[in-house]
């Protein structure tokens, strides 16, 4: 059995930058929910703040299903 290493150090760099990628998107909506409670304390509305906080909780969601839909193989069939 011939393990190529490339590849595995490959496939392992990309895991842990998605990682990465996907846990700091979902820190930003979070923050951005954070700030939107003190835009709405100093009267405003905070609607772009709640609008970023969205988009960045919905791209981290797909990226979570999509790395569902790779790994289970009866989303292939």
């Amino acid at each position: 059995m011939n393990v190529k290493w490339g590849s595995l150090g490959e496939v392992a760099v990309v895991s842990f930058g998605a990682t990465v990628g996907v846990v700091l998107l979902f820190t930003l909506g979070v923050r951005a929910l954070a700030e939107r409670d003190s835009a709405r304390e100093a009267g405003g509305d905070g609607t772009v703040q709640l609008v970023g906080a969205g988009a960045c909780f919905l791209v981290s969601a797909c990226a979570v299903l999509y790395g569902l839909y790779l790994i289970i193989p009866q989303f292939h069939q």
